[in-house]
Order: C-alpha cells, then structure tokens, then sequence
C-alpha cells in the first residue's frame, strides 16, 4: 500500500482581524495534524508579526510561517533586513518566491539561515494567466531554476500549487526535488484541488484559507478532511 497522499494540514491566517485569527488557532492548534500556521501580510501589515507570533503561541506550537505574498523579489541586500525583522518577530519559517534572480534567492535563503528560520522555497502559482505560456509574465523556464537552485542552497521545504499537478510533477523531477524534501501545497478547499492528484510526493502538507476560515465548526471541518484522507489512503 502506497503512503498517505498528506500528513498534515496549515491553516492559512488571510484576514484583517487578530481576533479571527486568534479565535481558529484556539480551536484547532492543539491538534497534531496541524503542522504550521501559516501568516500573511494582511495580520502582518496591519496588527504586526510580534503582537501575531503573540497571540497564536497562546494556544499553538506549531511552527508560525510567514508568507509576504511574496518575498524575495527584491534585491539581494535587504535579505538580512527581512531575515532579521522575522527574527525579532519570533517567526519559525518563511516562504520565498525568489523572481528578482539567483543573486536574491542565495542572499535572502542564507539571510534566513543565519539567523534560524527554515526557508520555503515557490516560484509556481496556483492561478491561471502566470506563466509565459498562458499570457503571464514569468518564464515557464525560470520556475525549474527557482526550485532547483534553492535545493542546491539548502532549501528542503517547497511550496507547489494543488491545482496544477501535472506542473507540480514536472518541477519535482526537474528540478531534482528528491524525496528528503517537504512539500507545502496552496489551493485545498475553495480553489478545488485535489490531494490524491499528488501521489508522488512523499511528505505533503495542505494549505487550507478560506475553506477553513469559513467553517461554522473549524474542528469538525479539521476532522472531516483528515478523515477523508486516511480514508482514501492508496
């Protein structure tokens, strides 16, 4: 029998409000198929990483990730600055999408190193209309590069879009993403994506916002996906 297609869920924290966010990760922080918490700029902007990593470590021990949505497009020497800012933060991993070119992935990756958050490596998306191929601005080329060259760097967790699976599989092999590494996958719930599209990643955790966030019982939704994953398992 072939493993389970997810081990695990993270919430995506997309709102304006501290409280909404705060009020999930109270419901549901404490379960083990939590594995991260994921926050973006919306709580980052305008309530401030310190007050977030605050509030959610009252009743979550799972890593805090945050997403600007997106890092790393710009140049190679604000990396530190942004390494250091998460730091004092108490931030445990952030995500990467390094567009600005190999001399911003190798900088901001090593800034984040250096002072102890894990880097997550992107580049694909789970939209329609971002890549060359489909009117976009990014060269489909370039996302083999992203991956692969932040492998080289040390990167073992990567993000890739739950919608595009067969993109997904392409930069897996491509880019020599082997079976060590981490997989983090946007696109479960609202946008449709399927899990069991990704039999080919070995450790493979879901990223769920609005779907979860719109729960009336957030637990009982937690339950529901982790019992229709184990009950699918291949």
């Amino acid at each position: 029998m072939a493993q389970m297609k997810a081990f695990g869920l993270i919430p995506a924290l997309d709102c304006e409000r501290l409280e909404e966010a705060s009020a999930l990760v109270s419901r549901i922080g404490g379960d083990p198929f939590v594995r991260g918490v994921k926050v973006g700029f919306s709580l980052g902007l305008s309530v401030g990483l310190p007050a977030v990593v605050e509030a959610l470590r009252r009743s979550c021990t799972a890593p805090i990730i945050y997403d600007h949505q997106k890092a790393g497009t710009d140049i190679p020497d604000t990396g530190a600055l942004f390494a250091r800012t998460l730091a004092r933060a108490g931030i445990d991993a952030a995500i990467l999408f390094p567009q600005a070119g190999p001399g911003t992935l190798r900088a901001w990756v090593h800034a984040l190193q250096d002072v102890g958050i894990e880097p997550i490596g992107g580049g694909a998306m789970t939209h329609p209309g971002y890549l060359a191929s489909e009117g976009g601005f990014i060269g489909d080329e370039a996302l083999v590069a992203m991956y692969g060259l932040a492998r080289e760097e040390g990167v073992a967790s990567f993000v890739l879009p739950l919608t595009r699976p067969d993109l997904a599989r392409r930069l897996v092999v491509q880019a020599g993403l082997g079976p060590e590494c981490t997989f983090l996958s946007p696109g479960f719930g609202a946008q449709g994506g399927d899990p069991f599209a990704f039999d080919f990643l070995p450790r493979h955790h879901l990223i769920a916002g609005r779907a979860l966030l719109q729960a009336k019982d957030p637990a009982a939704w937690l339950s529901a996906v982790r019992q229709q994953l184990e009950g699918q398992e291949r």
